[in-house]
């Protein structure tokens, strides 16, 4: 039973609620697996043959080697802040206040595009099953007050929307692959995917930049440390978790699918119906029901997508509101729900603007909405996993600790070096994602450093105009001790990287695992 609240002093986010589970459906869930299979999949397949599902084998191992690092510092940083405060405890608060503006750039980038794929998924669903022409608008607005809803309700409200509509998607492929593993495909099932002479071909520069923007929103289990059960094994558990379901089921379903029109048939295919190719592989091995229930569950799909980055978006406002950085109101936590349910009232709001903004200007809600709003949101987020990662061996060599050398400084190098390289091709093939021209794409790319540069100006008025709000950026909370029970058992099957020194569980605060002096992170 909570301790009970003095009457000036409101209660904060609903402590111990998520288990690993229910944090894995928030983040897999904003992933949108369904949709980035059949709507972006056949892409990758049209650009890079056969050897696109290792591309994804290859995202999902450089990701997983970047959580090594990540999920170490789980441990020592307790911040609700999540990626800027890990920022702030490697490269220091001026880095770390920007670090958060671009947070707020990618996460709401990456949701408020999407509202624009609802529309058209929703208008495309209707078509094909009933025939009716609907407008895409009505279907975004409707989509914003349901979303708004969900992150009004209470977070295991929102675990439990997300753990139905999450098994309903992946549900759906899994019955497609299964049909396809069947039968044996068109012509007999093939490996070659997997081979170095289909893997290392033109395209796969182009297929290994979709893979990448295919995991976005992985990181976020740490913005639920407040509302997890034993974080220090809750958050490493879930975000290993959905790493490794994303990295191998997404090579699982690309490689059915090529076996479903044969190795050298699928390109062509591909290249012929884009839209189209997963709905007609799992009509041809399954039946006409399953390409219905195919269309429903997209939307499903893209509807848990916009509530897993609402949440996580409310949660970031409310811990920058709580910083000083946004106004005091957006800290403000519903008394039943315990939500952030104001700082969800302003995403739900600005998400409503530049809906209306776009239609307004008679823009497209895919080709312009979704792509050129996400461009920027996906790159800031993939900027955020880089600084991250160079701020892990910055930390740990400013604390007394007992973690590896892997973890702290192996794994992270690694992970900054592959980020880079990443990051440099989402850039150099932005035309294939947006199909927009050089001059907007220069726009959408430039947005990130702009707003980073932003964020720094930011941190330097701060630190001559509010110092106190500056000292205090990023703070450990003082935190109640965790059930030591919560959360028990062994870690998830996919193996990741360990140490032979040990993994103590979180210190507390005046642990040796603090900065030794004050001045190492400003």
């Amino acid at each position: 039973m909570p301790a009970p609240t003095s009457p000036d002093k409101p209660e904060g986010l609903r402590t111990g609620t998520l288990s690993t589970a229910d944090i894995s459906f928030f983040v897999i869930s904003a992933a949108a697996p369904l949709t980035v299979m059949a709507g972006v999949a056949p892409i990758a397949i049209v650009l890079g043959g056969i050897g696109a599902p290792a591309g994804y084998l290859l995202a999902g191992i450089t990701l997983a080697v970047f959580a090594v690092g990540f999920t170490t510092m789980t441990r020592h940083v307790k911040s609700g802040g999540a990626f800027y405060a890990y920022i702030t405890r490697g490269l220091g608060k001026p880095v770390g206040i920007a670090a958060a503006l671009l947070a707020m750039l990618g996460y709401n980038g990456m949701e408020i595009g999407v509202y624009g794929l609802l529309g058209t998924a929703t208008a495309d669903t209707a078509h094909a099953l009933w025939g009716i022409d609907i407008p895409w608008l009505p279907v975004s607005i409707a989509g914003l007050v349901l979303i708004w809803y969900g992150g009004f309700r209470s977070i295991d409200f929102g675990a439990k929307v997300l753990g139905v509509l999450l098994v309903a998607e992946t549900g759906i492929l899994v019955l497609l692959a299964g049909g396809v593993l069947l039968e044996g495909g068109a012509d007999g099932l093939s490996l070659a995917s997997f081979t170095p002479g289909n893997v290392l071909v033109p395209g796969s520069a182009a297929v290994l930049a979709f893979a990448f923007t295919a995991f976005t929103g992985f990181e976020s289990t740490v913005i639920y440390r407040r509302e997890a059960r034993n974080p220090a094994r809750t958050i490493p558990r879930a975000t290993y978790i959905a790493v490794c379901f994303l990295g191998l089921f997404y090579a699982f379903i690309v490689w059915t699918v090529i076996q479903a029109f044969g190795d050298d048939k699928v390109v062509e295919a591909a290249a012929g119906d884009t839209g189209g190719l997963f709905f007609a592989a799992i009509t041809t091995y399954v039946g006409g029901w399953a390409a219905d229930l195919m269309h429903v569950f997209i939307v499903t799909s893209v509807l848990a997508s916009l509530l897993a980055f609402h949440n996580a978006i409310n949660r970031y406002g409310l811990a920058l509101a709580e910083e000083g950085v946004l106004p005091q109101v957006l800290g403000r936590v519903h008394p039943r729900h315990r939500s952030p349910y104001v700082a969800g009232i302003a995403q739900t709001v600005l998400g409503l603007a530049v809906v209306l903004g776009f239609a307004a200007a008679d823009a497209d809600p895919y080709t312009q909405l979704l792509l050129w709003v996400n461009t920027p949101g996906g790159i800031g987020l993939m900027a955020l996993q880089l600084l991250a990662a160079l701020a892990v061996p910055l930390y740990f060599r400013r604390v007394r600790h007992d973690e590896g050398l892997l973890r702290t400084v192996v794994a992270p190098v690694v992970a900054a070096v592959l980020l880079t390289g990443a990051i440099a091709l989402v850039v150099s093939k932005i035309d294939v994602f947006t199909g927009a021209s050089a001059t907007v794409n220069t726009v959408l790319v430039a947005l990130v450093p702009g707003v980073f540069l932003l964020g720094l100006l930011l941190a330097y008025r701060l630190r001559r105009t509010r110092p106190e709000v500056y000292a205090n950026f990023a703070a450990e909370p003082a935190e109640p001790a965790s059930d030591p029970t919560a959360e028990q058992g062994e870690e998830p099957s996919c193996p990741h990287p360990t140490s032979s020194s040990s993994t103590p569980e979180s210190a507390p605060p005046n642990s040796p695992a603090t900065p030794l002096s004050p001045s190492a992170t400003d």
